[in-house]
């Protein structure tokens, strides 16, 4: 058997595989999975016609690249492959689909049909392991934050691309799912999504400020991007000026600190940081300090690095209960202040997870009060939905509101 080729979704459609209209009860899959993905999925399978759209072709001109053909684009949106990788049946058109997470079918396309077919035999076959946590959240981040081959830079912000952001637990609510959720062996996933798609963003984002910083630097996509784009006041009304700038001179824009603000309270509820906490210290204050050494930068990175990817495994087995949770979004209520103050992406962090910590323990303890906490949310998410004009006092205001209504 040779190496496993990519086939392209149409071999996943049928009926009687994974393109039924109805979810199926009585099978290990739902069977509809690819009617799923083509019908209700906002995003994944027009990632490549994205690319043609007018922002995409204006991005093509400021960067003097073809969208639709350059490898900086097609990597993540669409399912770019070598040419001997690709089956008969291929079409990059196709663009974020099926094998794009799962991996190459051709070698265990027919076998997984059979009734005896185990989910594990296919692993060894070129399936990809999306049951395990910590796999899915680094296939989910390769394009939601990057990895060397795959990432967006200041350059690229400039020419039109939003700048990323991620939250495993939230993005996979919206996707939306199209696979069935393991309630019965693991009641508390959507918080164990959570607590690890945290671990793993981080990590990520800190090998990627490691590589900007031996690649090129000052990266400004490292940074935190409202420090500068944000709506001008009068002075006297300026929360950034009141707040300060503790850790770094006035002026420097600094590190963008939101994939650990929130992780830090649910990390620490599950056992705590360790040294980590000390250590992305040290990352803010290299990258906020316009005179250090890069190369001092990168080392700082890759070691704060390291220390998440443990703690990464350790979110991967921890104990939730309802008391935890409850903990857990108590303290992003009480602290919203201080999340806030780091700024907008930050303050996104903490309400999809506070959001997502909700669904988890809503369905484990019937909370009861869900219409008027979605009201609440609705009323926390209001309040970003234009970044360049947040307001901390609005956001906290209306994050501790939601906190009031847990019970």
């Amino acid at each position: 058997m040779g190496p496993s080729k990519y086939n392209g979704p149409g071999s996943c459609s049928s009926t009687s595989c994974h393109g039924g209209v109805q979810p199926r009860t009585e099978t290990t899959v739902l069977q509809n999975e690819y009617s799923t993905w083509a019908v209700q999925d906002k995003y994944h399978p027009h990632a490549f016609l994205n690319l043609s759209n007018p922002v995409g072709k204006r991005m093509g001109r400021i960067l003097n690249i073809e969208p639709e053909k350059s490898k900086k684009c097609l990597d993540c949106h669409a399912l770019n492959v070598a040419d001997d990788q690709k089956a008969r049946t291929f079409d990059a058109n196709d663009g974020v689909s099926c094998e794009s997470c799962h991996g190459p079918a051709s070698n265990w396309l027919g076998e997984h049909t059979r009734k005896d077919w185990k989910y594990e035999k296919s692993i060894p076959l070129g399936m990809y392991d999306t049951r395990n946590l910590i796999l899915r959240s680094e296939r989910c981040v390769s394009c939601h934050v990057g990895t060397a081959e795959k990432y967006v830079d200041h350059e690229m912000i400039a020419a039109g691309h939003p700048d990323l952001y991620f939250e495993q637990a939230s993005f996979e609510a919206v996707m939306p799912r199209h696979w069935k959720m393991p309630a019965d062996t693991d009641p508390w996933i959507e918080a164990r999504t959570l607590a690890v798609g945290q671990a793993i963003q981080l990590r990520e984002n800190l090998h990627r400020v490691a590589r900007s910083a031996n690649r090129f630097w000052p990266e400004y996509a490292e940074l935190d991007c409202f420090s500068c784009h944000h709506s001008l006041t009068a002075a006297k009304d300026s929360w950034r000026q009141e707040r300060g700038y503790p850790g770094r001179r006035a002026g420097n824009p600094p590190f963008n600190p939101s994939r650990y603000v929130v992780f830090r309270e649910v990390a620490n509820d599950l056992g705590g940081t360790g040294d980590l906490d000390a250590q992305v210290k040290r990352v803010y204050a290299l990258v906020s300090d316009i005179t250090a050494k890069p190369a001092d930068i990168a080392a700082a990175a890759k070691s704060a690095a390291d220390a998440t990817n443990g703690l990464a495994h350790r979110m991967e087995t921890a104990q939730f209960e309802p008391a935890s949770v409850m903990r857990m979004m108590k303290t992003i209520a009480a602290t919203s202040d201080q999340i806030a103050s780091q700024g907008v992406r930050a303050a996104e962090q903490a309400a999809m997870a506070f959001d997502s910590l909700f669904v988890a323990y809503n369905r484990n303890a019937k909370a009861g009060n869900e219409p008027q906490m979605r009201a609440a949310m609705n009323v926390v998410f209001q309040t970003l939905e234009n970044p360049s004009a947040f307001s901390p006092e609005s956001f906290t205001k209306a994050m501790r509101n939601a906190g009031s209504v847990l019970r």
